[in-house]
């Protein structure tokens, strides 16, 4: 009898650790599993040789990394030709800093065409010497840093304003102060961090906004969805995908890393690829 009972024993530890291993490395794939999200964006406001004009985003980096020196995700970001590279915020995470893994990310994709870039809460949640410590080596970098700002984008003889927003200043006026100073005509993107502003950002003559911060709700699970989001709580209404508030869409970003939660179930690290279509 004994022996049954050590032969049961260790059998239940082989089981416990085959569990334990399993979990290992489902939970290393849900990290790792990058994929690539296709969006075309349809307008009259954009001009024909604005066509197929591509936008890849990133957003919510949070220092991970993607094959060695990240060259998996450069290699997607490279293969999908994009015209501009957006990233929306969270390149670094404040609770474990690496930002070497940020400037040499965006030195890699400057290389591949140009970088806009704006913060995100985590940005702010660093000391001010990092911050901006950060901030200069992400322009030597070859980032465009947009800090309120709004700027031109040329393709031949056809643009489209392109705007990005602290992330101080999402829910105030900041946005639509920028916007009131576009023509009805003008085709506007706008690049923010966090998407619970839908309200304030449909309020404004923005035409399309892209941003991050949900993590993609975190763990997806079957008949519940999305479960937790940063400032939205459990259940949250704007996680992954596409949204519409008055003439606004927003497209939201699953991003790529994880901060306070170190794991993502059912919920893909993902790179947003947008193509822009005239009506």
């Amino acid at each position: 009898m004994p022996e049954q009972r050590k032969k049961k024993k260790l059998k239940k530890w082989i089981i416990f650790a085959g569990v334990l291993i399993f979990l290992f490395c489902f939970g290393w794939y849900e990290n790792h599993h990058l994929v690539v999200t296709y969006y075309d964006y349809g307008s009259e406001k954009i001009a024909d040789e604005l066509d197929g004009y591509r936008i890849v985003q990133i957003s919510d980096l949070h220092n991970a990394t993607f094959g060695r020196n990240n060259k998996k995700l450069i290699s997607k970001i490279e293969n999908l030709s994009p015209d501009i590279i957006v990233i929306t915020g969270d390149i670094v995470d404040s609770n474990h800093t690496d930002m070497d893994i940020a400037t040499c990310f965006v030195q890699d994709i400057s290389k591949i065409c140009p970088v806009y870039y704006v913060t995100g809460n985590h940005e702010y949640w660093l000391d001010e010497t990092d911050r901006q410590a950060l901030m200069h080596d992400l322009e030597n970098a070859g980032a465009v840093i947009l800090n309120n700002e709004k700027i031109t984008i040329n393709k031949g003889t056809a643009a489209f304003q392109l705007i990005g927003l602290d992330d101080k200043s999402l829910g105030d006026n900041t946005l639509k102060t920028l916007t009131d100073n576009c023509s009805d005509t003008d085709f506007i993107i706008a690049l923010a961090h966090e998407p619970q502003y839908i309200q304030e950002y449909g309020a404004t003559k923005t035409d399309l906004l892209l941003c991050g911060h949900a993590h993609g709700g975190q763990f997806v699970l079957p008949f519940i969805g999305a479960v937790v989001a940063p400032d939205q709580g459990f259940f949250p209404d704007y996680t992954a995908g596409e949204y519409k508030r008055n003439n606004m869409t927003m497209f939201v970003s699953r991003g790529l890393g994880n901060s306070v939660i170190p794991i993502r179930l059912f919920n893909d690290p993902e790179i947003v690829c947008i193509e822009l279509n005239g009506t």
